[in-house]
């Protein structure tokens, strides 16, 4: 693994990009600046190989562990088309496996089950970036048994729909369907994909800009329009969560916001860049209404227009990934580590990218990114690096090419 060194000014101001860097007010989460300038905004690179420092921890048994040397991916999981997304119920042994065709699986003790969980796959159009994207489970899924999925139907558009368990507890009722929510999409990208639990118990769906490019249907800035944003509802009964600014949408700014996570009180967002520029967001999950800044801002860097951009309001990225960093091109954001089995790494964010396929992390400590981590000399690299999951005890996996690999330790 290897630590980043923060670019000086001159390498930050001199990106090629012809956009202007945007100086940034460190006082935290949720913060905002006015001021732009030329200034360091991204990370990368290597230094050292040095394992992030941790106090010595012991497992819930209280059997000391060895040190920690790095970190391997173990495949779990192959020939499954094109997954994007691993989860599971709470406290529930099995995972679930989201394939962009329309399909969950269901992996259980080292085997995927014969027949899937869900097939929805006469549903949804399976193209591009459409398809079976997302997938949340009731807080209380042991007891009511419903779930629901974020796709895009047969005509591209937007669905949020529940389900519920059938009598076997490995098959879900197709019947049981129930749309919840629709968007008429103008474009076949940009679609976002996430749908999860948070704070409040609320369900958060995200949705990009529409797509096409350089928000083409100037969905970015606006609040009065569910794209380019995290939506948020109540389940029961559905409708908007009570305390969003905005009728559906709690927060916006968004271009394509593909995976974003929970952790306690925050909310780290990667979203896509469009031609340099990829970013992570982190923010007080207790603050409805953030912009995030598209297109006024991609990354730490004005794009519309180009310099001299206002950026009064707008809520900035932590971390800015420049396109042809390690072969950078489309951030997949992940989660914050919760497990138990690499004790050394609790509250460390790990995401990837697309294209490049490499593995990183780092530490939120409240004010910056701190201890930030490549681990791509340890685990290798994968093409096609979709997603991030977690299991139902805060273990970490993710989604490649058409296998899942669970991050485990090396001691």
């Amino acid at each position: 693994m290897r630590w980043w060194i923060v670019l000086s000014l001159a390498l930050a101001a001199c990106s090629g990009s012809g956009q202007e860097a945007i100086v940034v007010d460190t006082a935290g989460p949720g913060s905002s600046t006015s001021v732009a300038g030329p200034a360091p905004a991204t990370a990368a690179g290597a230094s050292t190989t040095t394992i992030p420092t941790m106090p010595s921890t012991t497992t819930a048994r209280s059997v000391p562990l060895d040190p920690l040397l790095g970190l391997a991916y173990e495949e779990i999981a192959s020939d499954l088309g094109f997954p994007v997304f691993v989860d599971a119920p709470s406290e529930d042994q099995r995972l679930f496996i989201v394939a962009k065709d329309g399909y969950i699986w269901v992996w259980r003790s080292g085997t995927i089950l014969e027949d899937p969980f869900l097939d929805i796959s006469d549903l949804v159009r399976n193209e591009g970036e459409q398809g079976l994207l997302g997938l949340a489970f009731d807080p209380s899924f042991a007891d009511t048994g419903r779930f629901f999925v974020h796709y895009s139907d047969t005509r591209g558009d937007t669905v949020l729909a529940s389900y519920y368990l059938s009598a076997d507890p490995d098959r879900a009722d197709p019947a049981s369907g129930e749309v919840l929510f629709e968007a008429d999409q103008p474009a076949s990208n940009h679609n976002g994909g996430m749908l999860t639990f948070g704070p409040g118990g609320f369900l958060y769906l995200a949705l990009g800009d529409g797509g096409r490019s350089n928000d083409a249907f100037g969905n970015g800035q606006r609040s009065d329009t569910v794209f380019a944003a995290i939506l948020r509802f109540e389940v029961d009964p559905f409708r908007p969560a009570p305390g969003n600014p905005f009728d559906e949408v709690w927060s916006y700014g968004l271009r394509n916001p593909w995976r974003f996570s929970f952790d306690s009180d925050l909310v780290y967002i990667a979203d896509v860049g469009q031609n340099t520029y990829e970013e992570i967001d982190v923010a007080p999950a207790s603050q409805p209404g953030l912009n995030y800044g598209w297109p006024v801002t991609e990354g730490l860097h004005c794009f519309a227009p180009p310099s001299g951009c206002d950026v009064e309001g707008l809520t900035l990225p932590v971390l800015e990934v420049t396109h042809g960093d390690g072969g950078a091109c489309s951030i997949t954001g992940g989660y914050v580590y919760r497990g138990t089995e690499i004790p050394e790494l609790s509250g460390h964010y790990f995401y990837s990218d697309y294209c490049g396929g490499w593995l990183r992390s780092f530490f939120w400590d409240g004010s910056g990114v701190t201890q930030p981590t490549d681990w791509t000399d340890d685990v290798g690299t994968l093409g096609a690096v979709t997603s991030f999951g977690t299991d139902a005890f805060g273990e970490l996996y993710v989604t490649a090419g058409e296998s899942v690999y669970k991050i485990v330790p090396v001691r």
